[in-house]
């Protein structure tokens, strides 16, 4: 099949096009209308249809695959191991529901999920989904504040929290931090749901927390029956990371986002029943809803669920787990993969990966000395794709389901089914042409599965995403692209992440994939600075892969002037970076995202901002140390 062909019909015909794709879910009531964009840039997918998120993850297997594995856990935290059937989880969903339903939790009530990599946050999910409850879930660890204005926006009845998580062997207690935030908010739950894992003990505040394993005593013969929610009914909200002021809440719907994550396993992922996906992601972050709850198990394969690091035990655990699982397709992020870069190569062929068809990566741009090395390393497809917590699913990739496609190094691929993309003039709101810069854009409509709206702020949705551009209504993703003449897209990075240098407009991404390619470069951040004869100078912090290359002050300079030089050759000179320091880490988020912000912060002598999600404070003395050498 070609793909172009396809592709051109979900953009003209995309009633046509989405109709064949909904029968990839189960509805319990046919849908009278497949699109209605009579609000746009509001739009409402299969109206009238009813269908549940958890019975088309879990219940519909239950006929032809009860026994087979359906979520395996594994943490290498507390050496913990355990895989659920179908049936297992069928039965674990319902006594979490039950519990849920006895605390007055029923249809559209919001249930805030403050959880670590443990099945019993994927239940809580299901069970949410299973009785139409909303569910919010909030990255594990992050601080009050932020997760008290959480409590605000969305006025949980519930939260579901544990006593702690671990990462790299430290115990991070939750309930310390969750009972701070209820105190200061001003919309507190009725009831808290506390799983204990025995890691930190921590008070109860008697009549609101209850223990899980005591209501789960009291259910284990639940039979909870799945709620038909009308498809355009919300499934969850997910708060975008990095936001100020008040939080913005993506809301999704029921029944387009079942189709879309159903339509990508099959076109996109190639992931069958009865196999097992890997994704290393958080459920606090987009790509844990999609690909490592909701999308394999509507898919009918196995979730592979990982409390852990890359790194511990050593840098083979996650090719073990490929091994151990025969995992057939794995997701992970660039920066798990520069982490590994900087280890013994050796890992990477130490087990056996013969059940592994590709590994897809997203969450930053994919340069492309990773992606050589990892492709090199592994012997395995590696596929990019590129989206966006506000579209739950990849916007730029290619569908080997459909048609196989060559991949690109440094490149996402070009436009998935369903999604119009245009390359937008900033200010002009032109389109423009192939290798020129533009904004990535969406023409409406967005595909199913795309956010609804902003949670509670219709006018917030509209103003934010689709009155950016000049002259029209269209979506933006507010990053910079290119497309070659192949229809190839390739990141530039964020619109707000471009540094005006004397005039000149440039993107961190830029810069960054140059430094990238020296070949002492294991990984590097790019960050603008204000400069008073400038405007803005470009700042560079690098991890080499042999930090004692550097060990004097004469090879720092040596080193230095060869990466300046190298982005002279490649760039021009301006574009070249004031300086590039040599640090041992960057400073990150849990989930692996570079702290761009808080660099710039500490290069201009300000706050670094909240470190909520921080993997390692440490990195930031790193940084500061380099500032002041």
């Amino acid at each position: 099949m070609d793909y172009q062909t396809v592709y051109r019909r979900s953009i003209e015909d995309p009633d046509s096009f989405w109709a064949e794709q909904a029968r990839l879910i189960d509805w319990q009531t046919p849908f009278k209308q497949v699109l209605d964009t009579s609000r746009l840039p509001f739009t409402r997918w299969f109206v009238g249809g009813t269908t549940n998120l958890c019975h088309n993850a879990v219940d519909r297997w239950l006929p032809s695959q009860a026994d087979a594995p359906a979520l395996i856990f594994v943490s290498t935290e507390t050496k913990e191991e355990r895989t659920y059937s179908f049936a297992e989880l069928h039965r674990e969903v319902q006594r979490m529901a039950a519990s849920m339903m006895a605390l007055g939790v029923g249809r559209g009530d919001r249930v805030l999920i403050y959880m670590p990599m443990i099945p019993e946050a994927t239940v809580a999910m299901l069970a949410c989904a299973r009785i139409g409850a909303i569910h919010s879930v909030v990255f594990g660890g992050f601080a009050s504040v932020s997760l008290a204005s959480r409590i605000d926006d969305a006025t949980p009845k519930l939260i579901v929290s544990a006593d702690a998580g671990s990462r790299a062997g430290k115990v991070i207690p939750y309930k310390p931090l969750l009972d701070e935030a209820i105190r200061v908010s001003s919309q507190p739950p009725q009831h808290v749901l506390m799983v204990d894992r025995g890691l930190a003990p921590y008070d109860r505040m008697p009549g609101r927390d209850m223990d899980y394993s005591a209501m789960r005593a009291t259910h284990l013969d639940a039979q909870v029956p799945v709620t038909w929610l009308e498809s355009n009914d919300i499934s969850y909200i997910l708060y975008t990371s990095g936001t100020t002021g008040r939080p913005k809440g993506v809301q999704r719907d029921v029944g387009g986002y079942a189709v879309a994550l159903a339509a990508s396993m099959q076109h996109i992922f190639c992931g069958r029943p009865g196999e097992t996906y890997f994704s290393t992601s958080d459920i606090g972050w987009v790509v844990g809803h999609s690909y490592i709850v909701y999308g394999p198990l509507i898919g009918g394969m196995a979730t592979l669920m990982y409390e852990g690091t890359p790194l511990r035990p050593d840098a083979g655990i996650l090719w073990q787990l490929v091994e151990r699982y025969k995992v057939t397709v794995m997701f992970s992020a660039p920066t798990a993969i520069r982490v590994l870069k900087k280890q013994d190569p050796a890992w990477l062929s130490r087990y056996d990966l013969s059940s592994l068809r590709a590994l897809f990566l997203a969450g930053e741009p994919l340069d492309e000395p990773t992606s050589r090395w990892i492709s090199e390393g592994l012997g395995r497809p590696i596929i990019d794709n590129y989206w966006q917590t506000e579209t739950g699913w990849p916007i730029l990739s290619v569908a080997h389901g459909i048609e196989p496609t060559p991949t690109r190094f440094g490149s996402p691929g070009m436009p998935m089914y369903g999604y119009d993309v245009r390359l937008i003039h900033e200010q002009t709101g032109e389109p423009v042409g192939p290798n020129e810069k533009g904004v990535i854009a969406i023409a409406p409509p967005l595909p199913p599965g795309c956010m609804q709206t902003v949670w509670g702020d219709d006018a917030r949705f509209v103003d934010t995403y689709f009155n950016s551009l000049p002259g029209q209504q269209i979506y933006s993703t507010f990053d910079w692209g290119i497309r070659d003449q192949d229809g190839y897209y390739f990141i530039l990075g964020r619109t707000d992440d471009v540094i005006n240098v004397a005039g000149h407009r440039l993107g961190t991404r830029e810069i960054e994939e140059s430094i990238s390619s020296h070949a002492a470069v294991a990984e590097c951040a790019v960050v603008g600075v204000a400069d008073a004869l400038k405007g803005q100078v470009a700042m560079a912090f690098a991890v080499l892969r042999d930090p004692s290359a550097v060990s004097d002050p004469a090879q720092r300079r040596a080193l230095e002037g060869d990466v300046m030089g190298l982005v002279d050759r490649q760039l021009g000179a301006v574009a070249r970076p004031a300086r590039v320091l040599f640090v041992n880490v960057l400073p990150k988020t849990r989930s692996g995202k570079v702290l761009r912000r808080s660099i710039q912060a500490l290069c201009e002598g300000r706050d670094a901002g909240d470190l909520t999600t921080i993997e390692d404070p440490t990195a930031l003395d790193g940084l500061k140390q380099a500032l002041a050498g």
